[in-house]
């Protein structure tokens, strides 16, 4: 079912469905949407119950004016799960500046959390990074999205790994329509929030998945973040960075095995 509710004061487009006891909270990349799960929500469904969402500014949900700060979008989630009665605590999955919101709100709002999956966590921006993020933010809301989907979009989606498969050009028609302003701000508060002082604070059983093959988050960087969290498993997995959408099937299958390992009594049905 998709739908839309307010949520936090911010109009977010919401698709829930699957069964199963425990429910699966889907957080898309940066530049992604609720639909970049939709390949690994096909094979979860039978399991376990899922519910993703358009990110504040992403998709199809609202984009509000104004400086974003992940406290937005945490306040969001416990919005949104306020609002659908999600009263358990829930797993959230997310991929890169989505596991960084994962993390935030595991720390902020722990009794709302029973476990954390996480693709190539965000955890912020170096202070070298970070004029080379800023001049690439303004770009984007000076130009718009084409030039950057143009020329990044091969090196972040190789055609290899959609042999066999017909969705390559939906990955990219959905990038394409990313609001640019939005983007911009997102970048923006990626030089904004360091989350170095959250890792250690996390107190659920985690797994951290880092791409062999992603250019983006290395997995030696992903493996400096899984160390400091406790708890945490740390896996490297054959695929690049937004590995939900590049190898959803082997996401899947972590995913699960994840849940049944650490939920055995009250995971997937």
């Amino acid at each position: 079912m998709i739908a839309w509710l307010d949520a936090n004061g911010v109009s977010l487009r919401y698709a829930s469905g699957g069964q199963g006891r425990q429910t699966l909270v889907l957080l898309h990349e940066m530049g992604g949407c609720l639909e970049s799960w939709d390949a690994v929500v096909a094979e979860l469904s039978p399991h376990v119950r899922t519910l993703a969402y358009d990110a504040r500014g992403a998709g199809s949900s609202e984009k509000p004016v104004g400086a974003l700060k992940i406290e937005h979008l945490t306040g969001d989630l416990k919005g949104l799960l306020d609002a659908l009665s999600e009263r358990a605590p829930v797993v959230l999955a997310g991929c890169a500046v989505g596991a960084a919101v994962a993390m935030r709100f595991a720390v902020q709002f722990p009794e709302r959390v029973a476990g954390l999956f996480l693709l190539a966590p965000a955890t912020g921006v170096t202070a070298e990074q970070r004029p080379a993020i800023l001049d690439l933010a303004a770009r984007i809301e000076a130009e718009g999205m084409r030039a950057r989907i143009d020329e990044r979009f091969d090196l972040s989606y190789p055609h290899e790994f959609f042999l066999g498969r017909t969705d390559r050009q939906q990955v990219r028609a959905r990038l394409l329509n990313h609001d640019p302003a939005a983007y911009a701000r997102a970048y923006r508060m990626l030089c904004d929030f360091d989350l170095s002082g959250d890792l250690a604070r996390i107190n659920v059983p985690t797994r951290v998945i880092a791409g062999a093959r992603d250019k983006t988050r290395s997995a030696a960087v992903v493996e400096r973040v899984a160390a400091v969290i406790p708890n945490a498993r740390y896996e490297v997995i054959d695929s690049g960075h937004a590995m939900h959408i590049l190898s959803p099937t082997l996401v899947a299958a972590r995913i699960l095995d994840f849940l049944r390992e650490e939920f055995s009594t009250k995971g997937p049905g």
